[in-house]
């Protein structure tokens, strides 16, 4: 990722729609746990600026890895406390069965990641029988644009591709759901209008404050009252995988 996005995430990640409403979905599905879910032992792989390594602490203890020297200090600017590590998520220097959960946002997509499924793997070795990996990913090929340049995207998934990797890994997959399903339509068609017309925005990351930036939070918010009924939606522009480690 340029270092620059790295700079806007640290600013922007405890305040931006898609960071809490992101956030807001994930807990959702956290929370099915049921309260062992609350008591837990947790690796957040890929942490970036740590924003989420943060809100992870509800759940237990919470280490958080990630390979940028530059995320990892601006992290520990957001908090000394944090215990965050640098190193790689292909090869996790930690022992067998270290963690009752391991979550990795949107990090599996990423050029600096040679090979997703080693990743998936190492996650599955980490965990303890009975441990649980969420796992989300920038969803659809076709929405590639000039931010997925900047943060250095490899590929957007359909989530029968993450299904398919995350059982591939050895894992059981216990729920899989696109999310941000209502942005799909004008994101879409945004993206065309940039192909057709080559007009490109900056950092998706600085855009959605405001008015705008509320209903786009509401949006999400929707959906993840959706996804803590069971519901499980049928596109949008990320996809998200919860799966267990079975004995």
């Amino acid at each position: 990722m340029d270092e620059e996005q790295y700079r806007i995430m640290y600013r922007v990640e405890s305040v931006h729609w898609w960071y809490r409403g992101m956030w807001e979905l994930s807990s959702a599905l956290l929370d099915s746990l049921g309260p062992n879910g609350h008591r837990l032992r947790v690796l957040d792989a890929g942490c970036g600026t740590a924003g989420t390594t943060d809100s992870l602490r509800r759940y237990g203890s919470v280490v958080g890895i990630d390979y940028s020297p530059l995320a990892l200090e601006l992290g520990r600017t957001r908090d000394p406390g944090l215990n965050l590590l640098c190193g790689t998520i292909s090869k996790l220097p930690f022992a067998d069965a270290s963690f009752d959960l391991v979550t990795s946002f949107d990090v599996l997509y990423h050029l600096g990641v040679e090979d997703d499924l080693t990743a998936l793997r190492e996650f599955y070795r980490v965990l303890t029988v009975g441990g649980v990996a969420l796992v989300r990913v920038p969803a659809l090929e076709f929405l590639r644009a000039r931010h997925d340049e900047q943060v250095h995207t490899r590929h957007r998934y359909t989530l029968g591709e993450v299904k398919k990797m995350v059982a591939a890994a050895g894992f059981r997959v216990i729920r899989s759901t696109y999310a941000n399903m209502m942005l799909l339509p004008p994101v879409a068609a945004m993206r065309l209008w940039q192909r057709v017309t080559g007009e490109h925005e900056g950092s998706d990351l600085e855009t959605g404050d405001g008015a705008v930036g509320g209903v786009l939070r509401k949006a999400l918010s929707v959906e993840a009252a959706l996804v803590r009924r069971g519901v499980d939606l049928p596109l949008g522009l990320s996809a998200v995988c919860l799966a267990r480690k079975s004995g």
